[in-house]
């Protein structure tokens, strides 16, 4: 077990290694998490097993190492760097007296801290209540014992069925709202599309510089943290690159492995600036130890919605802080001489005269293909136009 400073709200983190290679940056990524929900670390216990017990996940051994652990620290909270079962995260609750939460609520706490749009505030709002229905639905089951008929109810099921029917009936609201939300932006979108304008998005790990690039290229004052989630609202700017024309850049929310599954379908109508983009400026963190593996997430992700179809341009971002000097290799280019990959720092601005002449370079091949695209149409209602010139 190893002790850390208290600061605020005492927490007791739990990580198990079940053999993977990638556990201590697993670990690491949850410390960033916890600090990020602005709790405070006292104490992180680590263990090894073949496979999660099926009782408290860790097994009657930690859980007594994790009682003492709350003992000497006076710890409030407890969590883990996985997603427990409903009966687990109750059977550790009722045993350690303490409160219990795994890396899903987290997550789901944190997005609820950050979330600063109506939009945004909705769609957590919504994953947190998909995300509690199914544990209030399994933590009540030995209350359905309980068979229908005249004396037979008790209050603990009537309870729950109140409490299942107003969760439906506020996720069928929130859900209609952000349908609303959901047109209006499609009506936008649309609008963007009769147009030739090169519509681009900014897509990467959480922290790996996005806001920060998104504000050096446009001018903005959007939120850009060292911390994971900074951003959580999609921001559209329009940038404009002189005689080359002008791009939309959209700055999306970052990406994380094992995202809870409600909060990829809460957030599907902001990623949808995502799906919808003509280009992805993938930005990774070239001083992070472990960049292969969050850039293999973010595009595992980017299958999820189907948006791993759209072209990509590699962002080395940070690299002032990996000591990469830029050279010849700052920008490169494929077989077609397009610009695949580029080294920057988007803190110091080294570098970012690239990513522009990527996307001027890019402007020019999407006006030639909407060019096409016009032409053709013309051609096939030609005849049309010529019919209804008639009458």
């Amino acid at each position: 077990m190893q002790k850390l400073k208290i600061k605020n709200i005492a927490a007791i983190l739990v990580s198990v290694n079940f053999g993977h290679g990638d556990h201590p940056d697993r670990l690491q990524e949850l410390q960033q998490l916890v600090l990020s929900a602005q709790l405070q670390i006292v104490a992180i216990i680590e263990g090894k097993r073949i496979r999660p017990d099926s009782t408290t996940y860790i097994g009657s051994g930690k859980v007594a190492e994790l009682m003492h652990a709350i003992t000497q620290t006076h710890a409030e909270l407890v969590v883990f760097n996985h997603d427990l079962s409903p009966a687990q995260q109750r059977n550790l609750s009722l045993r350690l007296n303490c409160s219990v939460i795994d890396r899903t609520s987290l997550i789901l706490d944190i997005f609820a801290q950050r979330a600063k749009s109506y939009e945004g505030k909705l769609q957590v709002e919504l994953a947190q209540l998909e995300h509690l229905a199914t544990r209030l639905i399994r933590g009540w089951t030995h209350l359905e014992r309980q068979k229908g008929g005249i004396g037979l109810r008790g209050p603990g099921e009537t309870q729950l069925e109140t409490d299942r029917r107003l969760i439906k009936k506020r996720v069928k609201v929130l859900k209609e709202k952000l349908l609303t939300l959901q047109r209006q932006r499609t009506l936008q979108r649309r609008s963007r599309q009769r147009t030739d304008i090169l519509s681009v998005s900014i897509v990467g790990y959480t922290n790996a510089g996005k806001s920060t690039l998104f504000n050096r290229l446009t001018h903005a004052h959007s939120y850009a943290a060292d911390q994971l989630f900074a951003t959580l609202d999609t921001t559209t700017r329009k940038l404009f690159l002189g005689e080359a024309g002008s791009v939309v850049i959209s700055d999306t929310v970052g990406f994380i492995r094992d995202l809870p599954p409600t909060l990829i379908a809460a957030f599907r109508a902001t990623l949808e600036e995502t799906i919808h983009a003509d280009l992805l400026l993938h930005v990774v963190d070239a001083n992070s130890s472990n960049r292969e593996d969050q850039f293999d997430e973010v595009n595992k992700i980017l299958k999820e919605i189907g948006a791993d179809t759209i072209p990509q341009i590699l962002i080395l971002n940070k690299v002032d802080l990996a000591d990469l000097s830029l050279g010849s290799e700052s920008c490169i280019r494929d077989e077609y001489d397009r610009i695949t990959r580029i080294r920057l720092s988007a803190k110091t601005g080294e570098g970012i005269e690239f990513v522009k002449q990527a996307l001027s370079e890019a402007i020019a091949e999407h006006s030639k293909k909407f060019y096409e695209k016009s032409t053709d149409a013309e051609k096939m209602t030609g005849g049309c136009a010529t019919v209804q010139e008639l009458f």
